[in-house]
């Protein structure tokens, strides 16, 4: 009997075992269903909800862990750092395995590597058991981002791309809204380990609802052997990045430990880059970005991340100082702009199936940077910024599910993997960004005083640098074409 990606199936003992590494093709009901791809949506939408989710509950603890840990708060922020470089190092590479393996595969079992992580950080003894299992749990996730719009453009009929990744987009912002609530419950409830327990039972369900509800992978590409040379140069290039914004203000930007960071990502940036032009099997096709939507869709969407997490930075710190509010009210009202984001995003991916996603795209970084223009001038108060938040969400809710989808539209179908990996790295990519050079401006700016007044200070001057940012990014998403998303690509049917 042939099997789902073509090979054929025996009956020894060997090769029963093996059929746990086999994508099934789902049950004859569902495939039939005529609404079958929405239940592959929710159960996507299920994995970018976790995901944020977490990642936001555990940003929430780190005042928590330094108390039972003992720990000083260079030491907690591993427990995020650890999964954000391991995530962004590994993400792009398992996208293009995906592209030969199966993104069902891999995406299906990404629920299970997440689950064994988070059951593993909940049971943690001590914080560098935390800091590795959170590792674990971050390559879980990058199994779950690397396959998660892929599988969308894949099983979304003809007309409906763009509304699909906007009900994604808008599952992401609900899970970063909640997050702070949510946690804030959970650590109250049953302390810090119920923060990563609770992955446990949602991963299970996601992980029984990938296996029955999405079709089994089309279009691979041949396998051929791993490209090791250039993930061996690309993880360390993109650790050596990220440790150098991470680090950047802290230990100085011109110390020779910075620099050196610096300066070993961009000698092993390079390399890759040689290597994967001369690369007969390259884990990154670099031909992909000679396409104007791809490249600029990619370099449009890592700054408005930088952008997003540039202004989740800089907002808790004026709330706080200049308006005095507590951090349970910061928290409160941030929610606003995920909230809005998340309202947004399903209406714009229907109306990039329309219209394209040029003029989506183009309008809402421009709607982001003329709020973030006045916020750097502004005299207002916070209930005035609340609604400047609300503004940027509903922006960058305009911006995303049109820009994934158009990213997402222009790649190859058989390296949608692959698309999609290199799309969810530059949201790490872009979160980084966001916040190291958006610190650093705040830090120029205000200098090292906690007063009212510096603080408003380096919050204008965050804003005014996060507005020439959203007008760069405006200016890329204009190079794309304005071709309506559904009329993108044609996909065979679904099994």
């Amino acid at each position: 009997m042939v099997n789902a990606v073509g090979g054929t199936e025996g009956t020894s003992p060997a090769r029963g075992w093996r059929r746990v590494f086999v994508e099934p093709a789902r049950p004859a009901a569902i495939a039939r269903y005529p609404n079958a791809h929405w239940l592959v949506l929710a159960t996507v939408c299920m994995g970018a909800f976790i995901g944020q989710l977490d990642a936001s509950i555990v940003t929430l603890a780190f005042p928590t862990l330094q108390e039972v840990f003992d720990a000083s708060v260079s030491e907690v922020t591993w427990v995020g750092l650890t999964y954000l470089l391991v995530l962004v190092a590994t993400v792009t590479a398992i996208g293009r395995f995906a592209d030969m393996v199966g993104r069902k595969l891999l995406y299906t079992y990404g629920f299970l590597v997440f689950v064994i992580g988070s059951a593993l950080c909940g049971l943690a003894p001590s914080l560098g058991a935390l800091d590795a299992f959170r590792g674990l749990q971050a390559v879980g996730a990058a199994m779950l981002q690397a396959n998660s719009v892929a599988i969308i453009y894949l099983a979304m009929p003809r007309g409906s791309l763009g509304r699909g990744i906007g009900i994604q987009g808008a599952a992401q912002a609900m899970g970063l809204a909640l997050g702070p609530a949510v946690g804030g419950f959970l650590l109250a409830a049953g302390g810090w380990r119920l923060i990563f327990l609770i992955n446990v039972p949602i991963g299970l369900v996601g992980m029984v609802a990938a296996w029955l509800f999405i079709p089994h992978s089309r279009n691979l590409q041949p396998r051929v052997p791993f490209d090791w040379l250039g993930f061996g140069l690309f993880v360390p290039a993109v650790l050596a990045l990220l440790g150098g914004l991470s680090f950047g203000n802290r230990a100085g930007w011109t110390s020779p430990a910075i620099i050196g960071l610096f300066a070993a990502a961009i000698a092993l940036g390079v390399a890759f880059t040689a290597w994967e032009g001369r690369c007969t099997s390259p884990m990154v096709d670099l031909s992909l970005f000679r396409r104007i939507p791809f490249s600029a869709g990619i370099s449009s969407g890592l700054l408005s991340y930088l952008v997003m997490f540039g202004v989740l930075f800089a907002v808790p710190f004026f709330l706080e100082r200049s308006q005095h509010l507590s951090a349970s009210q910061v928290g409160l009202q941030l929610t606003v702009m995920p909230l809005a984001l998340g309202i947004t995003a399903p209406f714009a991916g229907r109306l990039a199936d329309r219209f394209g996603a040029r003029p989506l795209t183009v309008g809402g970084m421009a709607l982001t940077a003329c709020v973030l223009g006045s916020m750097a001038f502004a005299r207002g108060g916070s209930w005035v910024l609340v609604g400047g938040l609300a503004l940027i969400g509903i922006g960058l809710g305009l911006f995303t599910p049109p820009n994934n989808a158009s990213i997402m539209a222009s790649a190859p179908r058989e390296q949608s993997g692959l698309a999609g990996g290199i799309l969810n790295m530059t949201r790490g990519l872009g979160t980084a960004f966001g916040l190291a050079l958006t610190a650093a401006v705040y830090e120029v700016a205000a200098g090292a005083g906690v007063s009212s007044v510096d603080a408003a200070t380096g919050f204008r001057a965050s804003a005014a640098f996060l507005a020439c940012v959203a007008v760069a990014a405006t200016a890329l998403a204009g190079l794309r074409g304005g071709r309506a998303l559904g009329l993108a690509a044609e996909r065979g049917p679904a099994r």
